[in-house]
């Protein structure tokens, strides 16, 4: 195995896009480590990202939004006031990933690039509407976060191609997102479904809204009709009964050992309805 220190993200996209092999990146390492020890994938490649100016940093932006470093572990998001302030549904995601211990190490861009439909921190960045920053072979280029997975294990991401940043848009005023899964056990479990509303009112009304479904499909769905449930309604017991029938229609589960497809589709709708409560209340600012 090559194991790779690149200073630059111009240079540890070179280096990818050199290799012929097996090729993974080190960010955090929650995911490749375990597959290398488990013998599920033995890169002739290894390019370690920590070894770049920036990646551990979280920046505001000029327009009140955050730039997040690929190697931001979820425990100093987790700390992070500005971020929990703003974003408490994309923290909430992050802060279910692995225990303590794997919060120490885990990162955003990793949980994403990992490709699991499971993933609980990547419905909260969809519903947000966040962008990962993308340098490849031909320069930058931004994609919404949502485009990167491309189902289990896979990503969208050309050769050569690495994340290098995660931004969250600015929050704004009268806005709220949550994040909500099911899982059998209390902690430390895959998502059996998940979750996450993210909305802005004007007065009592929703003026916009982006919902996302995880766990349900073979990538994290972004469900139109589940926003156009409850845009322009005061989220009432009629806008609620839409959002959870159309999020029972837009998802597309499997039955597994963890739940059956009819399961899913049930529960899906019950944490819909029940993460646009809170995500409302955020909104109106009853709810921290």
């Amino acid at each position: 195995m090559r194991y790779h220190t690149p200073t630059s993200f111009a240079d540890a996209s070179a280096i990818a896009a050199g290799t012929t092999g097996t090729l993974r990146f080190l960010a955090g390492g929650t995911d490749v480590l375990v597959q290398m020890r488990a013998g599920m994938v033995q890169p002739d490649d290894l390019i370690d990202l920590k070894h770049i100016p920036g990646v551990d940093k979280i920046t505001a932006n000029r327009d009140g939004g955050w730039r997040i470093g690929v190697a931001v572990p979820g425990i100093v998001l987790g700390a992070h006031e500005g971020l929990v302030k703003d974003w408490p549904g994309v923290i909430e995601g992050m802060n279910l990933v692995g225990s303590t211990q794997v919060q120490g190490r885990a990162t955003l861009a990793g949980n994403l690039c990992n490709g699991s439909p499971a993933a609980d921190s990547v419905p909260g960045m969809v519903a947000a509407g966040a962008v990962a920053t993308v340098t490849g072979p031909k320069g930058e280029r931004e994609i919404p976060v949502e485009q990167i997975p491309a189902g289990p294990g896979r990503t969208h991401l050309a050769k050569g191609e690495v994340i290098s940043a995660i931004t969250l848009p600015p929050r704004g005023k009268n806005g709220g997102d949550a994040y909500l899964r099911f899982i059998p056990r209390t902690e430390m479990d895959i998502a059996v479904v998940g979750c996450a509303v993210n909305l802005r009112l004007d007065g009592d009304r929703i003026l916009e809204a982006r919902v996302a479904l995880g766990a349900v499909a073979p990538t994290v769905i972004l469900s139109e009709a589940c926003a156009k449930a409850i845009i322009g309604t005061t989220l009432d017991d009629a806008a609620l009964a839409a959002l959870a029938k159309a999020a029972e229609g837009a998802a597309k589960p499997i039955s597994d050992k963890r739940g059956t497809k009819e399961f899913r589709t049930e529960v899906v709708g019950v944490l819909a309805r029940r993460a646009a409560k809170i995500a409302y209340d955020r909104a109106k600012g009853l709810k921290a």
